[in-house]
């Protein structure tokens, strides 16, 4: 497990999945807050190929093939029938994230077993969706790593989380032409898809600051 922070009390996605980000092959992984990441229904490819990367379109016109969360370990459940398959619910100051890990995930697997919740953890993963059989769809992460951390990591994670989800926001522009015709306008996607709320996206993020200077991180409990 680790308990690294960077300078400036940030907590980096190398530091809790060692390689993952100097690794060419991966996506950089998006930090998200839940309520964005959970309204984060629609995936898609950018190539035809057997083993294009699947991405979330997130509302804020940003895609994302991994995701990076720091929250509360609230709960773990072992969901498997024929062989273990962990579930894992995570609360953040906006909401709750789900991540679920089987054999595939042996490493995050084993820190679900042997996790005591609540304890603060950071995930690295990606993101998945599920359509119910109501026709709900359901987003959830696959874990690459779990770790735990501490409570300055989950308040880096927090403000840094903020910092990127009001930069995507600020520069939202469906109208703003692609430099070059393969690259697609994301944010034109999300009205397509969403039609957000950029306002209310923009309130989760003042609210979430707001707790954090009064010390008022939710660590357990959430509105869900």
């Amino acid at each position: 497990m680790v308990n690294d922070c960077e300078e400036g009390n940030t907590l980096s996605e190398d530091a809790v999945s060692p390689g993952s980000a100097a690794n060419g092959d991966r996506e950089v992984a998006k930090r998200v807050f839940a309520e964005e990441f959970n309204n984060a229904t629609s995936t898609f490819t950018e190539s035809d190929e057997d083993r294009a990367p699947v991405y979330s379109l997130l509302p804020s016109g940003e895609k994302a093939n991994r995701v990076f969360v720091v929250g509360t370990l609230t709960e773990t459940t072992d969901v498997g029938n024929d062989s273990e398959y962990w579930q894992a619910r995570i609360v953040g100051p906006t909401g709750t994230f789900f991540a679920y890990a089987g054999q595939y995930q042996p490493e995050a697997a084993s820190v679900l077993r042997n996790a005591e919740a609540p304890a603060y953890v950071a995930v690295v993963g990606k993101a998945r969706t599920y359509e119910t059989d109501d026709g709900d769809v359901n987003v959830s992460i696959r874990p690459e790593s779990i770790s735990i951390v501490d409570g300055e990591a989950r308040d880096a994670w927090v403000a840094e989380t903020a910092e990127q989800t009001k930069a995507r926001l600020e520069a939202f522009d469906p109208n703003d032409p692609a430099e070059d015709d393969d690259e697609r306008n994301y944010d034109a996607m999300a009205i397509d898809l969403y039609d957000p709320d950029l306002d209310a996206y923009k309130a989760m993020v003042r609210n979430a600051l707001d707790d954090l200077e009064a010390g008022e991180i939710n660590e357990g409990e959430d509105d869900e």
